[in-house]
């Protein structure tokens, strides 16, 4: 005799279509909330092995300025003060030299990976689902960044912090996070000098995508995308009859002959993509594309490059010197102010 099933507490057992969206919606993050916590372990000794691939971490952008690595050593000037010759060097050759540090200020990176339903999807041609990939980017790089002497924050779920174990912290703030998000950020204000990394699949409508990036820009923040799909959302392989259900409540769609569909489908694809990459390169952001059957090792490689040479790049917005009398540091003062006020705005929205 078939089994009745038993209610468990605290659940609601009535039929979907007798429950309100509300409810449904909070199904659904309870759902995706277990789904993570059951993952987080694996994920992120997966992402602390990522995160050693890359040995250095990130630096400040390069010039001379209070900080602790060494840079250079210059001719001294006539009038400055002579303790900051450098005698040891100065004694190998007839004239004096200044030792000079490279000046480091801290920045900030928002950390957005999404983790609404549709990034669960992992198709035969996968181990990783994209969810498990954008997690374990997400970690590994909030690990590299503070080990490189950069704040991390993710919009509306953890305020930029330096610490240490930012990796814990992210968790928490995952776990700890009961709402059913959306694919993509939410609305906030980075500061000019933050960076904003967008890991999703970037199924949304092309117009939420344009609107979310042109917000995101406004303030002349610097960001990088990147898609994470399935190879099988690339290459479609699936032939005869196939119901293709729309994991974000919007229904089912049945083929006949799916391999019928191919040719439109890649083409829809193509044009998808070329439309997102028109709109950062419009505001002068980097998009990448990244399928769950290549190695974490390789995304993480390519986002710490594209993180380091834009270190270098300053946005219109963000080239103002500081005022007569202002000190160097007071950048990164300023920066921490309106990352704080970023958060708010993202934890409100």
């Amino acid at each position: 005799m078939a089994a009745t099933p038993t209610a468990s507490p605290g659940r609601d057992t009535r039929p979907p279509e007798t429950r309100t969206p509300e409810q449904q919606a909070l199904d659904r993050a309870g759902a995706s909330s277990r789904r993570v916590a059951a993952l987080m372990p694996r994920l992120v000794l997966e992402a602390r092995r990522v995160a050693a691939t890359v040995i250095h971490g990130l630096h400040g952008r390069r010039r001379a300025g209070p900080g602790e690595n060494f840079w250079q050593y210059r001719r001294f000037v006539s009038g400055e003060s002579s303790a900051r010759v450098d005698w040891r060097r100065s004694a190998r050759d007839e004239h004096l030299y200044v030792r000079e540090r490279e000046w480091e200020a801290a920045h900030t990176v928002w950390i957005w990976p999404d983790r609404s339903p549709s990034m669960a999807f992992r198709s035969r041609l996968a181990t990783d689902s994209k969810l498990e990939r954008a997690l374990v980017m997400a970690l590994a790089l909030g690990e590299v960044l503070v080990q490189g002497g950069e704040r991390v924050g993710i919009p509306g779920l953890m305020p930029v912090t330096a610490n240490r174990n930012v990796i814990d912290r992210m968790v928490q703030a995952f776990l700890h996070d009961a709402a059913e998000r959306a694919s993509l950020p939410p609305a906030f204000s980075p500061s000019p000098l933050s960076e904003v990394l967008v890991l999703a699949d970037l199924w949304s409508p092309i117009g939420e995508i344009r609107q979310t990036l042109a917000r995101l820009s406004a303030a002349g923040a610097h960001g990088h995308v990147v898609q994470i799909v399935d190879p099988a959302e690339e290459t479609f392989p699936y032939s005869g009859r196939v119901e293709f259900v729309e994991p974000e409540g919007f229904g089912a769609v049945t083929a006949g002959r799916a391999e019928a569909w191919r040719d439109d489908y890649t083409a829809r694809i193509a044009l998808h993509r070329s439309q997102i990459r028109a709109e950062t390169d419009r505001i002068g952001w980097s998009f990448v594309i990244h399928r769950t059957d290549r190695p974490a090792t390789d995304l993480m490689l390519q986002l710490h490059a594209r993180l380091s040479a834009g270190r270098g790049a300053v946005s219109p917005a963000a080239r103002s010197e500081p005022a007569p009398g202002a000190e160097r540091g007071d950048e990164t003062d300023a920066g921490a102010e309106a990352d704080t006020a970023a958060f708010a705005d993202a934890r409100s929205a």
